[in-house]
């Protein structure tokens, strides 16, 4: 077989950045790296049933803790899903004492949501969770395996950094 040929076969271009040449080796890191990301989260999101928020309750919680005063367009576009359902959602986050919402001062017609302090207090306590559940997890692994997942985030931050908005 021709290198030519042979390179065509390990090689792909991509179309989410510009066409650059991705071999196959990293299209299969990651493949990895995507589904273990999915597995981990979806590991970690089990400490969340302590909150007794359901999963789409607590991540809006989550975008309007940390993205301060939201409107609902904005708040149902980073969830991904339609206004009247997120309507629906905040209402009960309201119900709850999670968020509370106000008159845009400019315009009376907009109405924004922020997080209470009650709000902010199960996000964070829901985040700890889960968050020490993964320190345990590390804590477990020998030094030299700590130290290069370490290395391995500050590559893998930069990386989300250069993604795609």
């Amino acid at each position: 077989m021709s290198p030519a040929r042979q390179t065509r076969k390990t090689t792909q271009r991509t179309g989410g950045d510009g066409g650059r040449v991705v071999s196959a080796e990293d299209r299969q890191s990651a493949d990895r790296l995507h589904s273990t990301a999915i597995h981990l989260l979806r590991k970690l999101r089990r400490a969340d049933g302590a909150t007794g928020l359901s999963a789409p309750r607590l991540s809006a919680l989550s975008v309007i803790v940390f993205s301060g005063p939201i409107n609902l367009k904005a708040l149902a576009a980073a969830e991904q899903v339609r206004a009247p359902s997120m309507s629906r959602l905040v209402r009960t986050l309201e119900a709850d004492g999670l968020v509370r919402r106000h008159q845009d001062a400019a315009d009376g017609r907009v109405v924004h949501f922020e997080a209470t302090p009650k709000g902010t207090r199960v996000l964070s306590a829901g985040r700890a969770r889960r968050v020490d559940a993964l320190a345990n997890a590390l804590a477990a692994l020998p030094p030299g395996d700590r130290t290069a997942v370490r290395r391995a985030l500050d590559i893998l931050e930069a990386t989300v950094a250069g993604l795609m908005p």
